[in-house]
């Protein structure tokens, strides 16, 4: 007999609507769980997982022997396309600025002095305030009440009232998981006792709050490192106006220190991308932050397993005998590259991760910390060794890899595998950084087609 094509859906009707009630005993899972897709963060590139074998691809030429050949794995994560730009992190600071004096008036006096909406009609979220009449869009009592966000007039230049960028403090919090992890800071027993008298022990924490960090850092770049980074040369003006003037809009942003990048990675994270998922009732994604060593060499080398270089091949030139990328070449020939210092992020071509400069331009902070033997002691599968130094540390516990070569570097510190470090409290003006993504789960489906 045949059965009815009705009736059968209607069963399935059935045993859906009783799972939803509880399985019908069986083990179905949480029920009405968001559904997930992961969008690819604008401006950053999709890295898959792999193996590839991390270190130099080349002879040690200053016998430094901090690095050796060494089989790593890595899981799929994303990774900026460029270096963070100078108008990026202008963002970060205006909503430093805007938060500063939200705090100091409230929310209620800010009113009417917010951008919602964009030339465009897209709504803001969250809302900017509107400093373009910066000197008189307050009354005189918020005048007054903002008096102290503006250099004192002692310090002012030919009387121009100028936020005062040593008041630009950042409050952040992160969480220590590795101090977390350890079982001498556990001090709960959340542990049983069975009825035979055997007991297990589970130890936890009693307290949470005790590794949860507070920072507080002051946001804005060290603008004088253009000078005091090169000594008896004549950088006054990329001092004056390299990261405010729009010229230098996509240029790398540079005098950024280790933690002001680690800073601005919070702030991405927290008040812009969780912000807007909270807001439209979305899952948190993981965090943004800075790549690791290991991410960072899997991701310049685009595939190319043993390649020097992130476009391939032994050569720094194409074959019309164009350089291909920004440094220190032919004893110091800045131009013949097509550069001199920095040059927008952008320029060159990318690797086939389709990343730009990974090798020049300026040099890159990653999460790792900097230690000459770490390839003998650290993991093969994701590998990362980190410190987080406080201020009376030694400045050998400051150390903090930095990757790629700069402008004023020669050749040797462009490759791939070439490892090099600087303290995480300086800022220099040939480094810069970018941002990191944990992709949500193994990695994207494989097409048939691709196989």
């Amino acid at each position: 007999m045949e059965r009815s094509p009705i009736l059968y859906l209607c069963g399935i009707a059935a045993v859906m609507a009783s799972c939803g009630k509880g399985g019908q005993g069986q083990l179905i899972g949480a029920q009405n769980r968001p559904s997930w897709f992961q969008v690819d963060p604008y401006g950053m590139n999709y890295i898959p997982l792999g193996s590839y074998v991390m270190g130099p691809s080349d002879q040690d030429a200053p016998y430094a022997m901090v690095a050796k050949s060494k089989t790593v794995s890595i899981q799929a994560f994303y990774l900026d396309q460029t270096e963070i730009t100078n108008n990026e992190y202008r963002q970060f600071v205006e909503y430093v600025i805007d938060s500063t004096a939200k705090k100091i008036l409230g929310d209620e006096d800010i009113g009417e002095h917010v951008f919602t909406e964009d030339e465009f009609g897209e709504e803001i979220d969250p809302p900017v305030i509107n400093w373009k009449a910066r000197i008189n869009w307050f009354g005189e009592e918020e005048t007054e009440a903002l008096a102290d966000m503006y250099y004192p007039e002692s310090e002012r230049f030919y009387r121009r009232k100028e936020i005062d960028t040593r008041k630009l403090m950042f409050e952040y919090y992160w969480i220590d998981l590795k101090e977390a992890a350890r079982k001498s800071g556990r001090d709960l027993d959340l542990g049983y006792t069975n009825t035979k008298g055997g007991k297990t022990s589970i130890m936890g924490h009693s307290d949470r709050s005790k590794f949860i960090i507070k920072e507080v850092i002051n946001v804005y770049p060290d603008t004088l490192s253009w000078v005091h980074d090169f000594t008896y040369a004549y950088n006054e003006p990329m001092t004056e106006n390299y990261f405010w003037h729009p010229a230098y809009d996509d240029y790398p942003v540079v005098g950024i220190t280790w933690s002001q990048a680690k800073a601005f990675n919070v702030w991405r994270t927290q008040n812009m991308m969780n912000a807007w998922l909270q807001n439209n009732g979305e899952p948190f994604i993981n965090h943004f932050r800075l790549p690791t060593e290991a991410e960072w060499e899997y991701a310049a080398r685009g595939g190319l397993d043993l390649s020097p270089w992130p476009w391939g091949g032994p050569y720094v030139r194409n074959r019309q005998g164009c350089f291909l990328a920004n440094f220190k070449p032919l004893h110091g020939n800045y131009t013949d590259d097509g550069g001199f210092h920095t040059v927008p992020v952008d320029s060159y071509s990318p690797n086939d991760y389709g990343l730009y400069n990974m090798s020049g331009n300026v040099a890159e902070w990653t999460s790792t910390a900097f230690d000459e033997s770490v390839y003998d002691f650290d993991h093969d599968m994701n590998p990362e060794y980190s410190y987080d130094a406080v201020a009376n540390d030694p400045p050998a516990k400051k150390r903090k890899v930095v990757r790629g070569g700069s402008f004023k570097d020669v050749g040797l510190y462009l490759q791939t595998g070439t490892r090099a470090y600087e303290y995480q409290d300086t800022a220099k003006c040939y480094i810069g950084f970018r941002s990191a993504l944990t992709y949500l789960g193994r990695g994207k489906a494989v097409r048939a087609e691709d196989l």
